[in-house]
């Protein structure tokens, strides 16, 4: 799906915005026709509401849509997206949104547009906006591309979205940039010395078989490595999951799918960087041959890991690929999962919550946060917890006993195999429960376009 902004603001239709304590002053700047057809219809600037102003002839002249107050405001984003939908066909253009919140609100009008469409035809909004003056059109679309197809592959079932369809996506994203791509499939893994992958995806049917995915683009300036977690279905293994909790777990491989986003975005934009990307996709299934409670693993780093539950896979695999990944000492990794349910409790939903020690970039990171409206929240790295994940039989507990501060003990678990690098990791959600303008319910990406946005700064420190 192409989400772009229309051209010819000369014949687009004006779109007011209008904020709740400004309708007045509006009000007596507009012809008195104006005035009487918008206080006759009770507009009141009220958040989102949408006023079609006919012109003399009966057709639509302009539309009036309200900015609601700045407490409102403050407690949502993306605010006059739903208004896109609210419109009739046609092109339509800002008038009176504050210059600071022209990017935001462009890009939420963007994302409105997407649907998930692969299985259902669904109609679109059909009102088309041309972008604000001032506003960077070729790197919204961009970003609204990237979000799109982070949203399209955590959507797709897995019936669909398997390793192999995951590896023909990444195929597919290197040929377009012109990237280099490698992929390690099945025994090979263990012969290249990724163990806990191969252990960890085993058991599944032979056309699903564990792989890592190795893409690299870029010839000049710092190198960023992004790793995402490719579960792309997780039944726990032998530790199987209840049904309630197997309803979503096609968006276990949401990590890997905000980081392609996130690629997505950067290769488009030709950011002055190399970049690579690893991305262990398996399916954590049940078969004779999956891995047991109580199995003690060797991972690529020579840590061992004792196995206390074979549902805490996510971070097995991204062990290996972070202990991959720092081999080649980049400036800066980054690793992206939906990793633990503790996080969801901790922050919900909305926020993409984040562990590092890098003072540069949890400054680059907060302030671009704030910017492009992608809210993110860290939690600490607390190291005394170090205890709780080494089980003494072992060198570490993939899942400590006690159920306390679990998004934490993972992170510090990944910890372990990122070596000396600079590192970030990112516990994200990646899906909406309810709809929200510009995020429809179901696959969204968290946090990329913050990480987009303090790349610069991070890169640089």
């Amino acid at each position: 799906m192409e989400l772009t902004f229309a051209t010819g603001a000369g014949g687009a239709i004006p779109l007011h915005v209008v904020e709740q304590d400004g309708v007045d002053g509006w009000l007596s700047a507009q012809p008195e026709r104006v005035a009487r057809w918008v206080r006759a219809a009770g507009f009141t600037g009220a958040m989102g509401k949408v006023l079609l102003v006919p012109g003399e002839n009966g057709r639509l002249e302009s539309a009036v849509v309200g900015y609601g107050t700045p407490e409102a405001r403050a407690r949502g984003r993306f605010h006059l997206a739903a208004a896109a939908g609210s419109l009739p066909e046609g092109t339509y253009r800002f008038e009176g949104l504050p210059e600071d919140r022209a990017e935001e609100e462009a890009l939420g009008w963007l994302l409105a547009g997407y649907v998930f469409d692969r299985y259902r035809g669904q109609t679109t909004p059909a009102a088309q906006l041309v972008a604000p003056e001032g506003v960077d059109a070729v790197r919204l679309e961009a970003i609204a591309a990237g979000e799109c197809l982070t949203r399209d592959l955590i959507n797709t079932p897995t019936s669909d979205m398997g390793p192999a369809e995951l590896e023909a996506a990444c195929v597919a994203m290197a040929a377009q940039h012109e990237a280099e791509i490698e992929v390690i499939r099945g025994e090979a893994l263990l012969e290249q010395n990724f163990p806990l992958i191969h252990t960890v995806g085993r058991a599944a049917a032979p056309e699903a078989e564990p792989r890592l995915i190795d893409m690299q683009w870029g010839v000049a300036g710092p190198m960023l490595t992004l790793v995402g977690k490719g579960v792309c279905f997780d039944t726990g293994g032998l530790n199987l999951k209840p049904g309630g909790s197997m309803a979503l777990m096609k968006k276990d491989m949401g990590g890997a799918a905000t980081v392609l986003g996130l690629a997505q975005m950067i290769m488009e934009l030709g950011l002055p960087l190399r970049l690579r990307v690893l991305i262990p996709a398996v399916e954590n299934a049940v078969s004779g041959n999956a891995f047991r409670p109580g199995d003690i693993l060797t991972a690529r780093s020579g840590l061992t890991v004792e196995i206390n539950n074979t549902d805490a896979e996510g971070r097995l695999v991204l062990a290996d690929a972070l202990a991959y990944g720092a081999e080649a000492e980049p400036d800066f990794m980054l690793s992206m999962a939906t990793l633990t349910g503790a996080a969801r409790v901790a922050v919900g939903p909305d926020l993409a919550p984040y562990f590092t020690d890098d003072a540069a970039f949890v400054g680059a990171v907060e302030q671009a946060a704030g910017q492009v409206a992608d809210p993110v929240w860290r939690l600490p790295l607390h190291t005394p917890y170090e205890a709780m994940i080494e089980p003494g039989i072992a060198d570490l507990d993939n899942a400590p006993k006690g159920g306390f501060a679990g998004a934490i003990t993972a992170a510090l678990f990944l910890r372990r195999f990122a070596g000396e690098t600079r590192y970030a990791h990112f516990d994200v959600y990646g899906w909406n429960p309810e709809a929200k303008p510009a995020r429809p319910k179901g696959g969204v990406g968290m946090g990329a376009r913050a990480i987009l946005q303090a790349l610069p700064d991070v890169l640089t420190a």
